[in-house]
């Protein structure tokens, strides 16, 4: 059974409210970073005095205060080696 993905949507409300939808799951979490595994990808949210506002894994969302400084998609790595990386 193949399952169905949440809408994955950012809105930032002048660099101090941060609303996520499609988070998965958080990886970590203090006052400067906040690492998420959204629908899209892993997210990477920099910042200063973040603190969690809500989170909802079931509904899939998520909510931060503070001054987000940057926000940062991480590709995923390919499978193998250095070498095969290099040389495919």
């Amino acid at each position: 059974m193949e399952q169905l993905q949440m809408p994955h949507k950012l809105t930032l409300n002048d660099r101090s409210s941060l609303n996520v939808t499609g988070v998965t799951e958080v990886i970590s979490f203090d006052e400067s970073a906040v690492i998420l595994r959204t629908e899209q990808g892993t997210l990477a949210v920099h910042g200063e005095r973040l603190h969690l506002k809500t989170l909802s894994l079931d509904g899939g969302q998520m909510a931060v205060d503070g001054h987000v400084t940057a926000l940062l998609y991480e590709e995923p790595r390919p499978a193998g080696g250095l070498l095969r990386r290099l040389f495919g």
